[in-house]
């Protein structure tokens, strides 16, 4: 495994459109598992393959229980994720991105999503999310398609701290 360098707006890959992954092979357990390592190290919550120069269709997320701090954090990775269902009801938060250091904004989203794709190993997955998570989710799935937590941004701005990343954004 090893440390990626994260890519940082105006670079262009981050505004292109991810290619499907078609092999499930030891070059993307690679890419998975440097992902992995590079979104903890950062830290974030998520990273998609384009963030490191890799424009595919992939992401990786790591989240917790909200009300149980004590709880192991879950990691989901998702190949070729697709959101097959929104909820009606959206919350309004703060994200922040890796890819656009030192900037958070507020973002109306979704409350509650379903993602489908495949696992590392080409398996296929429905992952039903709400909350922080499904905002994850609706993030991550959006740098894969080219947009930026900023293009649905009610209000960007420097916070007054450096949080690095601020709530469930990566």
């Amino acid at each position: 495994m090893a440390i990626r360098k994260i890519i940082t707006a105006p670079h262009p890959v981050l505004r292109g459109k991810a290619k499907k992954v078609t092999a499930f092979d030891e070059e993307l357990h690679t890419l998975i598992d440097d992902l992995i390592e590079t979104m903890q190290q950062a830290p974030g919550v998520g990273l998609a393959a384009p963030q490191v120069d890799v424009p595919l269709s992939v992401f990786v997320a790591e989240f917790g229980d909200p009300d149980d701090e004590d709880a192991p954090l879950q990691l989901y990775v998702v190949v070729n994720p697709k959101i097959t269902k929104t909820s009606k009801e959206t919350e309004s938060g703060v994200e922040g991105c890796l890819s656009i250091p030192k900037v958070v904004g507020e973002v109306i989203r979704p409350y509650a999503v379903t993602v489908e794709g495949h696992d590392r190993d080409g398996n296929p997955l429905a992952i039903e999310a709400e909350g922080w998570l499904a905002r994850i989710f609706q993030h991550e799935t959006d740098h894969l398609h080219g947009v930026l937590f900023t293009d649905h941004a009610l209000r960007v701005w420097e916070p007054e701290v450096d949080v690095g990343q601020v709530s469930s954004a990566d």
